[in-house]
């Protein structure tokens, strides 16, 4: 079947070219050698020979399930579908793209490692595409395929898929790395061999069989560590890395006593993922000690199974010996981690959500805490107690009020470090803090943390929306029942009733929508008093034939001097004579007409808007809306401008008969303690341009 999907890849690829001139058949070659290399099944390197046939050649899904079988075919069709997906988009859809990719991966794992092989081959190829291209590959890369590898457990794909992208994002800062290695290596020697042969050494006189092996740490490895420690590279400590590989679990911890008993530990640079492994399958002992010289070395133990599953991750669960299927007992299931995001994230999380927090758990390394009753909790590295909290269960994230950290108590902030006790205080009633959403790192407190906030606010909302919906119905002389609004749900395509009032209450909906969904027809018959764009406040000064507009700039009342400017086609243009506008046409006198407001404006009918500063209170906004229709004044539109966690800033559009009617709206609002600041806001958009009035 391999034989025959080479030779039908080749037939179909026939005749043409990569970007470097070469046969482009060399690539699916070069993708199923990796593969192969990884002892991949059958079905998973005959899918690297044909995974670009449907996309680039006239082949078909059905032709490939003919001749090699639906699963094979199956295969082909999902690594062409994550080909689609322009992953580096900097807008919603990447975030939407990567759902479609993780979920494509959730039906069958061999999918992504297709994909990563494929994009590993395009890496190690990359300097025959336009440096612009390049760029945005390697950003790509370093931002999804490179940690996907890493969570996937293949860490030998990440470093180099790390080290490709930061050859091509940052070409000089790699050089310099290289540079000062071989500096280092001209001064000293090959330190790697002299400390290579003292650990055999030390294992040797232990009894300890072993393998040993050392390496310098990747550039992008080392660049990083300087970023996050903000050290300089003479100063970094563990620029070398050491491996030593067991027979047998026991065997490890023989070869940590020996190398700790030979050197002393660096404290704080122990890591024991054999008794606790990481969620990728992860295992070894990872320790820091002072060597030859005085040189800190990081050392890595593990057995022989152990170092197949870190350097091949989930592939190890699909490899295959003599067309056998080889069970490694360390391998983990990969779709657990897959089925435990898709859980994670079934409760209405957005994709931007969705993208930021599986980032979060595909970059973070692990500290491991424990609960007052010894259960070990595993959390990202920079994790607080209230991720600790929410680890545990989302009611214990949201009623938390306090934390003891070794029994000591401790600020909800405060980072955890492993083999920490922790022990949550809880209180009935509290609820989250927008202030929350800062502390925590993990995707499940954020998602948590929002969908409480969220709900909270629906409540406020929901209140809200309830007076808007009264006052928009009982003006066309209806009556706000929960019948009439569970119609208009229906008829506004919306879940319930609570939605319709949580839409009034965001200012998502009007009480123009509300009453255009139960009785349009009265908005067909102009019942509703609206500002209509074409309508001719009743003032004097105006020619015979002339039409008079409020300007959008200013948007007169009745109360404040006007003045009228003659426009071509435009008839005249009402403006406040205050209005800042004016100063375009102070040298056109010939334009200016004297106005005044004409007797008869007893009705509420003139949209102003006004612009507040309130505290972000429970039933705050509600109050204000209180007091707007104690003044006799009808509110119009509510928008949000900023939503912080101790205060909101909005706009407010409310009907009025003039300014003595404005100016008592605005002193009754502005006593209120809860308002930091309100005021008229003059336009910058015509008000008569809004898409919705009620």
């Amino acid at each position: 079947m391999i034989a025959e999907a080479y030779a039908y890849g080749m037939k179909m690829h026939e005749g043409q070219l990569r970007s470097s001139g070469e046969p482009y058949f060399n690539h699916p070659i070069a993708v199923a050698l990796l593969l192969a290399e990884q002892k991949l099944d059958d079905a998973s390197i005959i899918t690297a020979l044909l995974h670009d046939v449907i996309e680039d050649t006239g082949s078909t899904w059905s032709e490939i399930a003919s001749r090699f079988g639906n699963e094979v075919a199956t295969l082909v069709d999902g690594v062409t579908k994550l080909t689609n997906l322009e992953l580096s988009s900097k807008d919603n859809a990447q975030a939407d793209n990567f759902r479609k990719l993780l979920m494509a991966m959730s039906k069958d794992v061999r999918v992504l490692l297709v994909k990563l092989a494929d994009r590993l081959h395009n890496m190690r190829t990359i300097r025959h595409l336009r440096p612009e291209k390049q760029k945005r590959k390697a950003h790509e890369t370093m931002d999804i395929f490179a940690p996907l590898a890493g969570r996937m457990g293949m860490q030998w794909m990440r470093d180099e898929l790390e080290d490709i992208s930061f050859r091509v994002l940052n070409p000089d800062g790699r050089k310099s790395i290289i540079r000062r290695f071989i500096k280092m290596r001209s001064e000293s020697g090959d330190v790697i061999a002299r400390i290579t042969e003292d650990i055999r050494t030390v294992l040797k006189q232990a009894n300890v069989e072993a393998e040993v092996f050392g390496r310098e740490k990747k550039p992008y490895s080392i660049w990083r560590k300087m970023e996050e420690k903000n050290e300089s590279f003479s100063r970094l400590s563990d620029i070398y890395g050491f491996r030593i590989i067991t027979n047998s679990p026991v065997d490890c911890y023989l070869a940590l006593g020996a190398v700790h008993k030979r050197w002393a530990a660096v404290p704080g640079r122990f890591k024991d993922y054999i008794s606790q492994p990481k969620s990728n399958g992860y295992r070894s002992i990872h320790t820091t000690v002072s060597g030859r010289d005085g040189k800190r070395v990081e050392i890595q133990i593990r057995t022989h199974e152990m170092h197949t599953v870190a350097e091949t991750g989930v592939a190890a669960h699909w490899s295959y010996r003599d067309g056998v299927r080889f069970e490694n007992p360390f391998a983990v299931d990969p779709f657990k981690w897959l089925a435990t995001i898709a859980e994670r994230f079934e409760h209405g999380e957005d994709s931007q959500d969705f993208l930021e927090h599986v980032k979060m758990d595909m970059f973070q390394d692990q500290v491991f805490c424990f609960t007052p009753k010894g259960m070990v909790v595993k959390l990202p590295r920079g994790a607080t107690p209230i991720d600790f909290a929410y680890a545990i269960h989302t009611r214990i994230g949201n009623s938390c009020v306090g934390a003891k950290v070794d029994n000591s108590r401790v600020p909800l902030w405060t980072k955890l470090r492993n083999g920490q006790s922790v022990e949550i205080i809880r209180a009935e009633g509290q609820r989250p803090q927008a202030t929350w959403e800062d502390m925590v790192v993990t995707g499940r407190a954020k998602s948590a943390i929002r969908r409480s906030l969220r709900d909270e606010r629906k409540a406020t909302w929901i209140r809200l929306g309830r007076e808007i919906a009264r006052v928009a119905l009982s003006r066309v002389g209806k009556e706000s029942t929960d019948k009439a609004l569970d119609t208009a749900a229906r008829r506004l395509s919306l879940n319930d009733r609570d939605d319709v009032l949580a839409g009034l209450g965001s200012a998502e909906l009007t009480g123009h929508d509300l009453v255009g969904a139960l009785y349009p027809e009265l908005l067909r018959d102009n019942v509703l008093p609206t500002l209509d764009d074409n309508a001719s406040p009743v003032v004097i000064g105006l020619e015979s034939g002339q039409e008079g507009r409020p300007a959008p700039c200013c948007n007169p009342i009745p109360g404040e001097r006007i003045v009228g400017i003659a426009t071509r086609g435009k008839g005249v243009m009402i403006h406040a004579i205050d209005c800042a506008e004016l100063v375009e046409v102070e040298d056109e006198p010939v334009r200016w007409l004297d106005l005044r407001w004409g007797p008869g404006h007893d009705r509420a009918d003139h949209e102003v808007r006004i612009e507040m500063i309130m505290a972000n209170g429970t039933g705050v906004l509600g109050r204000i809306c209180t007091l707007i229709g104690e003044q006799r004044a009808n509110i119009v539109d509510i928008r949000f401008l900023d939503r912080k966690p101790d205060y909101f800033r909005l706009f407010i559009d409310i009907l009025v008969r003039d300014m003595e009617h404005l100016t008592n709206v605005l002193t009754a609002i502005d006593a209120d303690s809860d308002i930091a600041e309100v005021h008229r806001h003059r336009a910058a958009a015509p008000v008569q341009n809004r898409t919705t009035t009620d």
